[in-house]
């Protein structure tokens, strides 16, 4: 099979049919064998029925219900499983992804080597304050913790994968922002972007909140966190809990050295209590005490990961 187009879904029964319409235009001019995956993210509306009667019509239709809402990453994780495309691609439902760019990101993909294809909507129909401002900073944020420079939205639903990719990356929480992240910390690392038509949304409305944009920023910290330390966290801990340790024993050590130039020079000498290093001296030698015993109990815990020393083989001869 060629193509398997991943669409994930929350209350969009009135543009899936014209959807499924021009996806299937698409895959027929272009002679593609495909499998359209709709994954119904507990919609409350008619989605569901509409996913049936599209798969009554065409084959190549497949639908998953969800028994409540999960989230886009759940929906497009469960996809990701069934997928038998060589390439698969995500799209949103909402009619705001072309079709019409499917055939050159799958050629992106089979004829230019990429492993993954991310799609950037250079030019936007939605809000200026609410998404397209947000969305500037967002990105150019993921841009450097991720060090993929190279793509301007990391957000964007149209992307096209390679089938290997999709089968090593796991998606959950709200981490389908980051899959090209993911991919390259999986070892895919070839990655591309192709400019794509943003269209204005038909029907309905955004499903979507500005609270995706601190969410996003908290996914990010905690994937590049993962990612960097989540096999050796005393590289984090045990390093700042020693240079924590470091600047209280520096305070203590003004302290005692003033005391004992009190002594010996035969003046009065100053209650510790009453210098402010003792309390600093105090303060930065407990937290320090606690970041290393907080990393020392993380490698205790990342040990019995049985994933803890896993590797991917491309290829062998």
């Amino acid at each position: 099979m060629d193509i398997s187009v991943v669409i994930p879904l929350y209350n969009e029964a009135e543009s899936l049919p014209e959807l499924e319409a021009w996806i299937r235009r698409v895959m027929a001019e272009h002679q593609f064998s495909y499998e359209i995956i709709f994954v119904c993210d507990g919609s409350t509306d008619s989605s569901w029925q509409v996913i049936c009667d599209l798969q009554a019509n065409n084959p190549a239709v497949r639908g998953v219900k969800f028994r409540r809402n999960y989230g886009k990453s759940p929906g497009l994780q469960c996809a990701f499983e069934r997928a038998q495309g060589d390439v698969v691609i995500t799209m949103d439902a909402d009619l705001q992804d072309s079709p019409d760019e499917i055939p050159e990101l799958y050629r992106m993909i089979t004829e230019e080597g990429y492993d993954l294809v991310s799609g950037w909507k250079r030019k936007r129909y939605d809000p200026v304050l609410s998404k397209n401002l947000p969305s500037k900073l967002f990105n150019a944020t993921a841009r450097r913790l991720s060090g993929i420079h190279n793509l301007h939205d990391f957000n964007c639903g149209l992307k096209a994968y390679r089938l290997e990719v999709v089968k090593n990356i796991e998606i959950y929480n709200d981490m389908h922002r980051y899959i090209p992240y993911m991919a390259k910390n999986a070892g895919f690392a070839r990655i591309g972007e192709k400019v794509v038509q943003h269209q204005a949304r038909k029907y309905g409305e955004s499903k979507f909140g500005l609270s995706r944009f601190f969410n996003g920023y908290l996914d990010l910290i905690t994937l590049w966190f993962t990612s960097t330390f989540g096999r050796k966290p005393m590289h984090f801990f045990g390093l700042g809990g020693s240079l924590m340790f470091l600047v209280g024993l520096v305070a203590l050590a003004v302290v005692l050295g003033d005391k004992l130039i009190h002594i010996l020079s035969g003046t009065p000498a100053p209650l510790v209590t009453d210098r402010p290093y003792f309390y600093i001296a105090l303060t930065a030698m407990i937290i320090g005490t606690q970041l290393f015993l907080a990393g020392f109990l993380a490698e205790l815990l990342s040990r019995q990961n049985p994933e803890r020393n896993t590797y991917k083989i491309e290829e062998e001869i």
